[in-house]
């Protein structure tokens, strides 16, 4: 398993920005599927962006689409979530993972276990 921890969280004003990184420590870690999940209280996993092993293919949910971008640095094995036009909606906390499939199948149930998460708080 990849070992992964998500960081730079915080809080930001609604209509600001934020970008949250995520190490990972594996050989072989370009050749995994990156995404990122985040939870409310009282709400599901849900899921927020997917990138392939080279970055050429990208997929995001609906509520974040056009405003979060997500990208990655095989040299330096990072993954990162670039936020903007934060709305208080998108307040939660923040993980990411990986898997060996594609960015299509990946979903909060495709994995076994979870790294360290960062808050992201967005007020109005």
């Amino acid at each position: 398993q990849v070992q992964l921890a998500a960081s730079g969280g915080g809080l930001v004003q609604a209509g600001g920005s934020l970008r949250l990184s995520c190490a990972a420590s594996a050989r072989t870690f370009s050749s995994y599927t990156m995404g990122w999940f985040r939870q409310a209280p009282g709400k599901e996993r849900e899921f927020v962006a997917a990138i392939n092993w080279s970055g050429v293919s990208t997929r995001y949910a609906d509520s974040v689409k056009g405003r979060f971008s997500i990208s990655r640095d095989n040299a330096k094995n990072m993954v990162y979530l670039q936020m903007n036009s934060l709305k208080p909606e998108d307040t939660a906390v923040y993980y990411c993972n990986a898997h060996q499939g594609s960015i299509w199948t990946m979903t909060g149930h495709s994995f076994n276990s979870w790294g360290q998460g960062t808050q992201v708080t967005v007020s109005s």
